[in-house]
């Protein structure tokens, strides 16, 4: 089972999937795709994982997310923006690139027997990016999201901490 929750910057996102796993399972994987690019950084996600409670595995993954889920797992992947900016900053801001292995990598984790709670950020919506890159990384993120929506069993829109079901 794949889900597919997706909204604006603090729209709701992550605590809505993070109760949905809990839900779901017991024992639930919280697999953030995060860089770590300073002490700074690092701490903050010290400060997420301490955040959540015994019950939540933690595991931290850059690129290649099919390798680390187990089957039969229940997992929350926090977040496809963070996910796509180590593919765009891997491959010197190619979007072809990246949409090429991204879309590889997720359609690996199609294969996976597990249940597949995936965030992403609608950036689209937002201010237009005042620079090329930005544009650019606009571009990769919107064509992601549409093949991630696409196969989605379930799509959730996030607005205010409000979730509307877009796909079911």
């Amino acid at each position: 089972m794949l889900y597919y929750i997706t909204g604006g910057e603090r729209s709701g996102k992550s605590s809505y999937a993070q109760n949905l796993a809990l839900e779901l399972s017991d024992a639930p994987f919280y697999l953030a795709t995060s860089r770590i690019w300073d002490d700074d950084h690092r701490k903050r996600v010290d400060r997420h994982i301490a955040d959540r409670d015994q019950r939540w595995t933690s595991i931290e993954e850059e690129k290649q997310l099919s390798k680390v889920i187990k089957d039969h797992s229940v997992v929350v992947i926090d977040c496809v923006t963070l996910w796509l900016t180590n593919y765009f900053v891997d491959t010197k801001n190619n979007v072809d690139e990246s949409l090429a292995l991204a879309k590889e990598e997720f359609n690996r984790l199609l294969q996976k027997k597990a249940t597949i709670i995936i965030i992403s950020n609608e950036i689209g919506m937002g201010v237009h990016a005042s620079t090329k890159v930005g544009r650019k990384f606009t571009e990769l993120q919107g064509w992601m999201n549409q093949h991630i929506a696409k196969h989605a069993d379930k799509a959730i829109f996030m607005v205010s901490g409000i979730a509307i079901e877009i796909k079911s």
